[in-house]
């Protein structure tokens, strides 16, 4: 190869490191406004995650349909029960978040969230037998002592149900990497389409079907198509062109812009041990991120 398409090929690489660094940036600060926008919806938490639901349901398989032209059926038959298991963890998760939101902070809901990749180590080592190395250990264990924190506050408070949601949501979210990491096969969209099918179906017992007002008509149909549907595309796009650790370290943005916007917005404040263990878990996450960076920019050089 000579020395000018060595350059171009490089140029070009750079520009798609780019592009998705920009791309799971722009999920984290899409997803980050899933907290204001469950709190600026007015009607109870099962009738919001149903239209929620319904609403990323149909944008998503709209979105599927335009990305397998002819093979929309194939796609879903191809995810198979493996994709049957992701779209219920999803869905685990995504209803645990709503329903949690009535019981506690959105702060105490996202530093819990953030735990989910430790969580996940965790589980992977006893389910698969994965090898977990030693700075993992070390980081799973500060993450769990700050969600232990951010639970002292909620149990001194009275709120432990809303931590237990939370916690329900953060091993929903480990439950999809698991499975994910068992399957390396699974597209993501196709069983993120599936969950939302399945968190309709679950809320739709207790859910209120008149249509809803104006202002919360609006800012469902922003829930679901935006902040949920539109995020997905923005990460899926992205998370393919860069690194797993550079993802995971943007993706720590949501977990930080969510709580700011709640308080900025409806000056809805942490407690102190919110903040002290919300600190501890994305210190964790931080630390143990940048040393996985550190190791994926670390290149053997080989002979020319």
């Amino acid at each position: 190869m000579s020395s000018l398409d060595h350059t171009i090929s490089a140029s070009s690489a750079a520009a798609l490191h780019r592009r998705g660094l920009l791309l799971v940036a722009g999920a984290a600060i899409v997803w980050s406004s899933g907290g204001l926008l469950a709190r600026m919806i007015e009607t109870d938490p099962w009738t919001k995650l149903f239209w929620r639901s319904l609403f990323a349901f149909v944008f998503l398989l709209a979105y599927a349909w335009f990305k397998n032209r002819g093979r929309l059926v194939a796609t879903f038959r191809e995810l198979g029960w493996p994709g049957v298991m992701l779209g219920l963890c999803f869905a685990t998760a995504s209803t645990a978040f709503i329903v949690g939101l009535n019981y506690t902070t959105v702060a105490n809901i996202m530093f819990v969230q953030a735990g989910a990749p430790f969580i996940a180590g965790l589980l992977g080592w006893l389910i698969m037998k994965e090898r977990v190395r030693l700075r993992s250990w070390v980081a799973m264990g500060a993450a769990l002592a700050g969600i232990g924190v951010i639970s002292r506050g909620s149990l001194e408070a009275g709120n432990a149900i809303g931590d237990l949601l939370a916690i329900t949501c953060a091993l929903g979210f480990a439950g999809a990497i698991v499975t994910t990491r068992r399957h390396k096969h699974l597209r993501m969209a196709p069983a993120t389409c599936l969950a939302t099918l399945f968190t309709a179906l679950f809320s739709l017992p207790f859910a209120h079907l008149a249509a809803p007002d104006t202002s919360d008509f609006f800012y469902l149909v922003l829930f679901g198509v935006g902040q949920m549907g539109i995020g997905l595309i923005l990460f899926t796009g992205g998370v393919r062109l860069v690194p797993a650790a550079e993802a995971g370290l943007m993706s720590i943005l949501e977990a930080i812009l969510s709580p700011l916007w709640v308080w900025l917005a409806l000056t809805e404040t942490p407690s102190a041990d919110t903040l002290l263990g919300g600190a501890i878990v994305l210190g964790a996450i931080v630390v143990h991120t940048l040393i996985d960076w550190r190791a994926e920019r670390t290149v053997v050089p080989t002979p020319d």
